[in-house]
């Protein structure tokens, strides 16, 4: 899938994409100086970045490209596990996929696998106008 994250969110957190299939999206991200909050922990609001970067780009695999796109409609996040640094590994997965809407479920995790949040993001599929 080509799609150029130059000058994004995704460059200026460190946000890089694994792997991306029908069954989903893996995709880490750093702990550090760009992600933190003032108190040296992951961000909240890094991981919903990550969390809806993974989805987003997930919905865009699915659809057909020449006709349809796709964008964030809702998301929300349970922040379980604080982290000062190393690397998260969100793991993005289709729950539903319909012809307006897709729901992802992205479990966010650290080298450890330890659960870190848990994130579930609504996308919606737009016809493309002509």
């Amino acid at each position: 899938m080509d799609y150029n994250v130059k000058n994004t969110l995704m460059e200026a957190l460190g946000i890089t994409v694994t792997s991306v299939s029908n069954d989903g999206v893996v995709a880490t991200m750093p702990v550090d100086h760009r992600t933190h909050q003032p108190f040296g922990l992951l961000h909240g609001g890094a991981s919903v970045a990550l969390a809806e970067t993974a989805a987003s780009i997930g919905a865009y695999y699915l659809v057909d490209h020449e006709t349809e796109t796709c964008v964030g409609l809702e998301i929300n996040a349970n922040h379980i596990r604080g982290k000062k640094s190393g690397t998260v590994t969100a793991h993005a997965k289709p729950v539903h996929r319909g012809k307006t809407t897709m729901v992802w479920e992205i479990k966010i995790v650290d080298e450890e696998n330890e659960l870190i949040c848990i994130s579930r993001c609504t996308m919606a599929v737009l016809k493309k106008k002509n």
